[in-house]
């Protein structure tokens, strides 16, 4: 039987959407099948560990499926197969005593392997090995009609396996799915730091890191307290393939666990700027071909426990936007919009990225993705947004679904001009409509309700 409890309150990891749902918990695909067949009025939707920033993981009045028994690994040389619920940092775990990784990560591992799908995660290495679904070669799924399918990139099922990547969870229950893990020697990064005291350098910098450097990721100081806008921290690294490492990441300790309760209006222009000019000054120490533990390098937050607690009560919004490379510029239009109202971003980060897949709803674009955590608080800072969204798809870009908590169904289909495809292709794998959640229905991403 199902594990089915009273209705929860839920948020997205930017904790500014709220709602409540009653959460299921199945034990086999056969339950997945059943709650599926007899999914409320209100609808069914799977979540994850809730790290989408927005409410892309919640469904208010309806039924919301915890995934976490499907956690079984197989691993035949480099093909991975994971059941849904498996966590990302779990995996690591396992793949690293194989000498293998993950071909795509982001920037925590607190997730779960059916969230890299829905969202089609991308990270650091996107201009070299694209999106999370480029590496997966197989999808096992219960879709609206209580039919257990198998999807793949390469046969007659491919049209609904791409719009299953990057889905955001529309298209059905996904219980496991298989990927080409890349095999590593070590569980350490070789990495080099530059500290780049201009936005345009940067950006030169990070265009020839393109074809030089497997991961690139840029931090910029958006405050300009004690610098220029847009000064920031490059770092590139490759896997270490010297032999003689032990394959194993140890987790980092979280040495901090931010309190429950922490005021809102903490996080003002000039505290942001004081950490900004701080870490500019003490992590940008410059080093080329540094060790460094392999999680450090890419999940630096995960040492410190719900570190999103340190916005406050009112949370904030992660706004990531991807722009092509003609419109760069865009770039530091941003920077300057947000830093006129008193809207700073505590964490600013910039990456290039490479081609798209055929996702109609995967985010990811040739060119540049600016990723801003803004407290929630400064009078003009909705308006602003709403600016910023028009300049943004006025220069050919889009935002991205799974960091979503305010945009407006203009922007989406403006965004996406393949939105209509992936409508068609969901409601043939959905007839009756019962996969939605608060991000569909605020966006009327289905078009159908």
């Amino acid at each position: 039987m199902n594990e089915v409890v009273t209705p929860q309150l839920l948020t997205g990891w930017g904790r500014s959407t709220w709602s409540a749902a009653t959460i299921a918990a199945p034990r086999s695909v056969d339950e997945v099948v059943d709650l599926v067949n007899n999914a409320p009025a209100r609808g069914i939707l799977a979540r994850g560990m809730g790290r989408s920033y927005g409410d892309a993981a919640q469904n208010a009045g309806g039924t919301v499926l915890d995934l976490s028994a499907f956690n079984d690994i197989t691993i035949h040389g480099r093909d991975v197969r994971v059941g849904a619920g498996v966590v990302l940092s779990d995996l690591i775990d396992v793949l690293l005593a194989h000498r293998l990784f993950v071909p795509v990560t982001p920037g925590t591992s607190q997730v779960t392997v059916a969230g890299l799908l829905a969202a089609d995660v991308h990270g650091k290495n996107h201009h070299i090995d694209g999106s999370w679904a480029n590496h997966v070669t197989s999808i096992e799924i219960v879709t609206g009609d209580g039919q257990v399918r198998t999807l793949r990139p390469d046969d007659e099922s491919a049209q609904q396996f791409w719009a299953t990547a990057g889905g955001m969870g529309l298209t059905g229950i996904v219980t496991a799915l298989t990927f080409t893990a890349i095999p590593v020697a070590s569980d350490q990064m070789r990495v080099t730091t530059r500290r780049i005291p201009d936005l345009g350098t940067l950006m030169d910098a990070m265009r020839a890191a393109d074809t030089t450097a497997r991961y690139s990721v840029a931090w910029i100081d958006s405050t300009g307290l004690t610098g220029p806008i847009g000064r920031g921290i490059l770092t590139t690294a490759e896997h270490d393939d010297r032999p003689g490492h032990a394959a194993h990441a140890p987790r980092p300790a979280r040495t901090l666990t931010m309190p429950a309760r922490i005021p809102s209006g903490l996080l003002r222009p000039f505290t942001v700027g004081a950490f900004n000019s701080a870490y500019y000054r003490l992590m940008g120490r410059e080093g080329t071909n540094v060790a460094m533990p392999l999680r450090t390098y890419f999940h630096p937050l995960d040492g410190i426990a719900e570190w999103n607690r340190v916005y406050g009560k009112r949370g904030f919004v992660q706004y990531q936007f991807v722009v092509p490379d003609a419109s760069a510029w865009v770039i530091n239009t941003a920077l300057q919009l947000l830093h006129s109202i008193g809207a700073p971003s505590a964490v600013s980060v910039l990456k290039r990225f490479g081609a798209a897949n055929p996702g109609p709803l995967s985010f990811p674009m040739p060119g540049w993705t600016l990723a801003l955590d803004i407290p929630i608080g400064p009078p003009a800072l909705a308006a602003t947004l709403d600016h910023l969204d028009d300049i943004v798809i006025t220069a050919g870009g889009r935002e991205y679904l799974a960091k979503d908590a305010r945009m407006s169904p203009w922007s989406l289909r403006r965004g996406y001009p393949r939105l209509g495809e992936w409508q068609e292709t969901a409601a043939e794998m959905d007839p009756r409509g019962i996969f939605t959640s608060d991000l569909d229905r605020r966006l009327n991403l289905r078009g159908d309700r």
